[in-house]
C-alpha cells in the first residue's frame, strides 16, 4: 500500500457505504423487520461493491480491508463486546436480572409504580447494557400490572421505554457506549461522568412528572404479590458499576464482574465451575453479530476512506461548521440521520465514529463530550423511531393495547433528554472558532 498516494475527496467512494445502508434498510422495509437481515451480511455487500468499484489491485484492497478490520480501536471494541456478553450471560444464569426486577417491585407502592418502572428499567439497562433486554424482562410485568390496577398502560410503557434508553445510554457495557468511547479514544468512566451531567437533569424532571401522574392511583385495585429474590445476586452489577465509575480499566472491570458472578452462581448451586465456562462462551457467541459488524465495518470504512469518501463527507460538513458549537451540532445531526436510515444506534455510531473523531480533533473539542453527544443522539432517535426495535417490542408485548403515539407522547425522558442535550451544546460550549 502506497502511503504517499494523495487521496482525492470523491462522492462516488461513498457508494459502497450506501449499498450497506440501503441493503440493510431495504430488506428491513420489505420484510417489515429491521433485524431480518443480519447486519454483517449487509456490510459484506458493501465490501463486495468496494472491491468491484475501486481501482487499486486486489492485493492492495485486501491489505486496506485487513488494516481497517485490525485497527486497534476496532479490536479493542470487539474484545470488550466478548467480555460484556460473558458477564451478561453469567449474571442472567444466576437469576440476577430477576432479583433486580423483583427487589424493585417489592418496595414500590402503587402510587409510585410509574416512577418505579422508570427507575427499575434504568438500573436494569445500566447493569446489563441493553435496553432491549430491560424491555423484554419488564414489559410482561408492566402489562400485567396495568390489567390488575388503575395504572395507565401508556404511561407505564413510556416510563419503561425512557428508563431503558437512560440505562442503555449510560451503561459501561452497552454496545453504544463501547462504540462511542472507542471511536473517540476516551475512557468509559470519563464519558459516563460527562454523560450523566446531561442525562441526570432530564431523568430528574421525568421522575417528578411520573410521581405527579401516579398520585391519583388507587392501591386497593392491585393484588398483593410476594416477590422472591436475593439481594446478594445484585452484587456483581454493583461491582461493575462501581469499578467503572472509579475509572478502573474496562477489561479488568468486566473480568472481575464475570468472576464474581460465576463464584456467586456456583455458591448458590445455579451451575458448576465447568458449566460457568460454557455459559461464558455462550455469552461470547451472543455477541457474534455485533463483533463481526464492528470488524467488517472497520474494513469497509478503511476502503471508503482510502478512496476519498470520508474526506468528501468532512469537506461538506466543514462548510457548515464555524465554531465548536456548530461542530457538535453537526456530529449530532450526522449520527441522528444515519440512525433514522438504519434504525440501529450501535451501527450508527460505528459508521459515524471516525468522522466524529476527525471533527473532534480538528475543532479541538472535548472527546468525552463528543462521545456523549454521539451516544445520546443515537439513543434518542433509536428510542423514538416507530420502526426501532425498542418501540416495536413494547407495542408487540403490550398486545397492541396502545399505539405508537400513545407510547411516544408518554416517553417524557427521551423528549426531555433531546431538549437538555441541545441546551447543553448551545449554552455550555465555548464560541471559539477552530484554530486554522
Amino acid at each position: 500500500m502506497d502511503h504517499k498516494t494523495v487521496i482525492t475527496p470523491k462522492f462516488s467512494a461513498l457508494i459502497p457505504l450506501f449499498v450497506f445502508v440501503l441493503t440493510f434498510l431495504g430488506v428491513g422495509i420489505i420484510q417489515n423487520d429491521f433485524y431480518a437481515l443480519p447486519a454483517p451480511i449487509a456490510v459484506i455487500a458493501g465490501i463486495i461493491v468496494a472491491f468491484l468499484m475501486f481501482r487499486q489491485t486486489i492485493e492492495s484492497k485486501i491489505q486496506t480491508l485487513l488494516k481497517g478490520c485490525g485497527d486497534d480501536k476496532i479490536l479493542t471494541m470487539c474484545l470488550i463486546y466478548l467480555l460484556a456478553g460473558a458477564f451478561a450471560a453469567i449474571t442472567n444464569a444466576t437469576g440476577s436480572v430477576d432479583a433486580i426486577v423483583n427487589l424493585g417491585l417489592d418496595f414500590i407502592a402503587v402510587q409510585y409504580i410509574y416512577v418505579g418502572i422508570f427507575v427499575i428499567a434504568a438500573f436494569l439497562s445500566v447493569s446489563t447494557g441493553t435496553s432491549v433486554g430491560a424491555i423484554v424482562a419488564l414489559a410482561p410485568i408492566v402489562v400485567g400490572f396495568a390489567d390488575k390496577s388503575s395504572a395507565d398502560l401508556a404511561i407505564l410503557c413510556g416510563a419503561l421505554l425512557g428508563g431503558s434508553m437512560f440505562g442503555d445510554n449510560l451503561s459501561v457495557i452497552s454496545d453504544t457506549t463501547i462504540a462511542a468511547t472507542q471511536s473517540l479514544g476516551c475512557k468509559m468512566s470519563d464519558k459516563f461522568k460527562e454523560n450523566i451531567k446531561i442525562a441526570l437533569p432530564a431523568a430528574l424532571v421525568t421522575i417528578a412528572i411520573l410521581i405527579f401522574q401516579g398520585l391519583d392511583l388507587e392501591s386497593g385495585n392491585a393484588e398483593t404479590i410476594i416477590y422472591d429474590y436475593s439481594v446478594i445476586k445484585i452484587l456483581p452489577y454493583l461491582l461493575v458499576i462501581g469499578l467503572s465509575v472509579l475509572g478502573v480499566n474496562v477489561f479488568i472491570t468486566l473480568l472481575l464482574g464475570c468472576i464474581s458472578a460465576a463464584i456467586l452462581g456456583i455458591a448458590y448451586g445455579d451451575f458448576t465451575l465447568l458449566e460457568s465456562t460454557k455459559i461464558a462462551y455462550e455469552g461470547f457467541t451472543s455477541m457474534t453479530e455485533i463483533f463481526l459488524l464492528s470488524l467488517l465495518t472497520g474494513g469497509l470504512a478503511a476502503l471508503v476512506a482510502r478512496n476519498g469518501g470520508i474526506d468528501f463527507i468532512l469537506i461538506k460538513i466543514k462548510k457548515l461548521i464555524s465554531s465548536k458549537k456548530s461542530a457538535q451540532l453537526g456530529i449530532a445531526s450526522l449520527v441522528s440521520t444515519v440512525n433514522l436510515a438504519i434504525a440501529n444506534n450501535t451501527v450508527s455510531i460505528i459508521i459515524t465514529g471516525p468522522i466524529a473523531k476527525t471533527i473532534n480533533d480538528e475543532y479541538h473539542l472535548d472527546n468525552k463530550k463528543t462521545a456523549s453527544i454521539l451516544d445520546i443522539f443515537a439513543c434518542i432517535f433509536q428510542g423514538l423511531l416507530p420502526y426501532g426495535a425498542q418501540v416495536l417490542m413494547i407495542l408487540s408485548l403490550s398486545n397492541e393495547q396502545i399505539n405508537y403515539l400513545d407510547l411516544v407522547s408518554n416517553t417524557w425522558y427521551l423528549l426531555l433528554l433531546l431538549m437538555t442535550t441541545i441546551a447543553f451544546i448551545v449554552f455550555n460550549t465555548p464560541k471559539t472558532i477552530r484554530v486554522p
